[in-house]
């Protein structure tokens, strides 16, 4: 970063053919298919000002993560929900996603936050035959526990250093765009901000390099705090299956609503967790922890407010 600090400024609203190439080498495309961006929440709002108008509509799972319906609200787009449905693993049934002529967009999270679950082949499949253009957001792609998952192809992948270099504050995302002519209006679209640094884009092949070591060390925390989430866990309380990401969803016996839970963990045993319905969980009884806290606050405060 201090050497690339010293880059001329070049402002290309893709990005720097530097940091596209980088990216490229990295998802394994070429790089007249990357856009660079500040952050994946400006990749989404970039994307809803390419596929929507006003008062179109774009789809979305739930549960997910909250800030989707803040990004779209400000581009003046409805999000429309779909059920991702626990079975035996948190699973997308195709038939219940309905569109109508407003629709624009799909979007699936690869493996969802918080669920931990990722979008199967078969999956991905019946979702292209819908015919919609598809957002896939892959922050947590390369962080699987129970096998692993595949990227979209043919859809618009979202990544970034946020998440796939521990870096959130170094603010550099991407977007994958499958066609050329959506790359086309993404630069006209990017130009008018130009807010992607000139010293992030210079550095990121470095940043890319030493990116798989951040990762591993992220990933040994998470899986041993998911190991210890295994063995606390028990009772009337059910760890659900997490197959990826940085969060686990834990099943309560509705006996009082998830705020009160919450506000009970916070108040009688100094936890934080959070509430199901912050993730739009359709019933009380969730709560999610993320596991990305140091492993012995983890089990220490799981034990606390599982204590019989």
């Amino acid at each position: 970063m201090a050497r690339a600090a010293r880059a001329p400024y070049e402002p290309e609203p893709l990005g720097l053919p530097v940091a596209r190439d980088a990216v490229a080498r990295m998802l394994g495309c070429d790089a007249s298919q990357i856009a660079i961006t500040a952050s994946t929440s400006e990749a989404y709002s970039f994307l809803f000002k390419l596929l929507c108008d006003p008062g179109d509509n774009v789809l979305t799972p739930t549960p997910s993560y909250p800030l989707l319906e803040h990004l779209a609200a400000m581009e003046m787009v409805e999000l429309r929900h779909f059920p991702l449905e626990f079975h035996r693993r948190w699973e997308i049934d195709p038939s219940r996603i309905a569109f109508d002529d407003r629709t624009r967009a799909i979007i699936v999270v690869n493996p969802n936050n918080p669920t931990g679950s990722f979008v199967t082949p078969g999956e991905q499949q019946a979702i292209a035959r819908l015919g919609l253009p598809i957002i896939s957001d892959e922050v947590f792609l390369d962080y699987p526990h129970d096998g692993s998952g595949m990227t979209f192809e043919g859809a618009y992948a979202l990544g970034g250093l946020s998440k796939s270099a521990g870096l959130p504050h170094y603010k550099a995302g991407w977007i994958r765009v499958p066609d050329g002519d959506a790359i086309a209006a993404l630069e006209l679209i990017a130009d008018n901000f130009l807010s992607v640094a000139t010293p992030v884009q210079v550095a990121l092949p470095e940043i890319l390099g030493i990116a798989p070591r951040i990762r591993e060390a992220i990933v040994e925390r998470v899986r041993t705090n998911l190991a210890a989430a295994k063995r606390i866990v028990g009772g009337a309380a059910q760890l659900l299956p997490v197959e990826g990401g940085w969060s686990a969803v834990i099943r309560m016996p509705r006996t009082m609503t998830d705020e009160e839970f919450a506000l009970d963990a916070l108040e009688r045993h100094d936890v934080a967790v959070h509430p199901g319905y912050f993730f739009d969980f359709d019933r009380d009884g969730y709560f999610v922890v993320s596991l990305l806290t140091p492993c012995e606050v983890f089990a220490d405060g799981l034990s606390r407010i599982l204590a019989p």
